[in-house]
């Protein structure tokens, strides 16, 4: 075990190495330049289609509001507790910077990969929706680009295993066995039972059941998270400070914290900032792709605010209360370091908001992110695949709950980085569809 976990950290180093990082970063300004900053100033413009998605507005399977519910059920998971936790503790208080600019710029990306799935959809042979990178490989650039398309489905499909199944399972058996000494297979077990009932609906039980979950997991884990900060109001501005500075800076071991050099502050922001909010890794896509929308651009206004709520609202809201409470110096990791903050600010009830919130985050990611892997499965293998992946996919729940949690966190992560590049290249290149039906939109809006 030790020589295969040795074997995959060498190409974890190479995939997230600074050519990587590069690419995701300068894919994203590009497309946010190309776009003139679109995506930040038509922010409340993303809201009010948001909140118009409600109902169906043309062809598609879901509403675009739960399109968006069915994105976040995959992206807020166990990336905004234990993701930023873990980029903290390895790279310092400023990973959150670098996070936040992963999400900003990243924004641009989200929008732009929408803008693509709607317009290069397809119908398959059970009358459902269906697009995501690889089909805007295979529609926009060409069958002579098809071996990319395949290229991203399988490792979309290999990943999904890693960041949307085992890595979720792990975390939430971790919680509950250090908060209610639940056994880890016990959770395994119960996570795939109830993850069976919902997929067995397909996408639209999964985009209902996220539709429900998601505003209430992430409104109540937002709101206890406000009343931390509210606490400690004082400290704010200091722990503002203190991140932005250490994001340029080295910062210096300090109680249980080990020290961070700048390079890790900056691979770890941005490594875990992806891993939470998805933008460049072409999954979110795919949810969006079965929108019920007549407009490519509508529904990209509204993915778009997917990468927003999930980084710089939650994943601030978790990294300003570690950062605030001083738990980032404590030694702890993971989970287990977002437990810790929570419940020095709220004795007796923090580290219980965590605990449940994760479960209910990594609960909803599973479910989202099965939906991903059975489309890239379809899109190599037909429609015949979708019943044996989902049984792979339960099967999958109780052996991440049981497996050792660093491995399977490094296997996730070199799995993203192998998703992406197929992506990042087609979104490079099919930019200026991006831009022109952009334009064309807006101009014919009157906006």
């Amino acid at each position: 075990m030790e020589a295969l976990s040795d074997f995959v950290g060498q190409i974890n180093s190479i995939a997230w190495g600074p050519w990587m990082l590069a690419l995701i970063l300068g894919t994203g300004f590009f497309l946010m330049i190309g776009l003139k900053l679109m995506p930040l100033h038509r922010l409340g413009y993303g809201f009010r289609m948001l909140w118009s998605g409600r109902k169906s507005a043309g062809e598609g399977d879901i509403t675009p509001f739960n399109a968006l519910m069915t994105s976040l059920s995959a992206t807020i998971g166990t990336g905004n507790i234990a993701g930023v936790a873990t980029a903290i503790f390895l790279g310092g208080p400023g990973a959150l910077f670098w996070m936040w600019c992963t999400a900003l710029v990243g924004m641009a990306t989200k929008y732009a990969e929408a803008v693509l799935a709607v317009r290069f959809r397809e119908v398959d042979e059970q009358n459902n929706h269906i697009g995501g990178p690889m089909f805007y490989i295979k529609n926009g650039l060409g069958s002579k680009w098809l071996w990319l398309g395949g290229t991203f489905a399988v490792f979309g499909a290999l990943a999904g295993f890693g960041i949307g199944n085992t890595v979720q399972a792990n975390s939430v058996a971790d919680a509950l066995n250090a908060k209610f000494s639940i056994p880890h297979i016990y959770t395994g077990i119960t996570m795939a039972i109830l993850a069976a009932l919902v997929l067995i609906g397909g996408i639209r039980r999964i985009a209902e059941v996220a539709g429900k979950l998601v505003p209430f997991m992430a409104i109540t884990y937002v709101l206890a998270g406000l009343i931390v900060i509210l606490l400690n109001i004082g400290e704010v501005p200091a722990a503002i400070a203190f991140i932005v500075k250490s994001a340029f800076n080295p910062v210096a071991a300090t109680g249980g914290f080990a020290g961070a050099a700048v390079w890790a502050a900056i691979r770890f922001g941005v490594a875990r900032g992806v891993f939470s909010n998805e933008a460049g890794l072409g999954s979110a896509p795919i949810a969006h792709a079965a929108a019920e929308t007549d407009s490519p651009v509508r529904q990209g206004t509204v993915a778009m605010l997917g990468t927003f709520i999930d980084t710089i609202i939650v994943c601030s809201i978790t990294g300003l209360v570690i950062v605030i409470t001083g738990a980032w110096t404590g030694g702890e990791n993971g989970a287990a370091l977002s437990a810790a903050a929570f419940e020095a600010a709220l004795p007796g009830v923090g580290g219980y908001i965590v605990t449940l919130g994760l479960a209910l985050f990594a609960f909803t990611t599973l479910l989202g992110w099965s939906f991903y892997g059975e489309k890239c499965v379809e899109f190599l293998f037909g429609v015949r695949s979708i019943t044996p992946f989902r049984i792979l996919w339960i099967i999958a729940v109780p052996i991440g709950a049981t497996a050792e949690l660093k491995f399977t966190w490094l296997v996730a992560d070199t799995l993203n980085a192998l998703m992406a590049l197929p992506n990042l290249i087609a979104l490079l290149l099919l930019s200026p569809v991006v831009f022109k039906l952009t334009k064309d939109y807006f101009a014919g809006n009157g906006q």
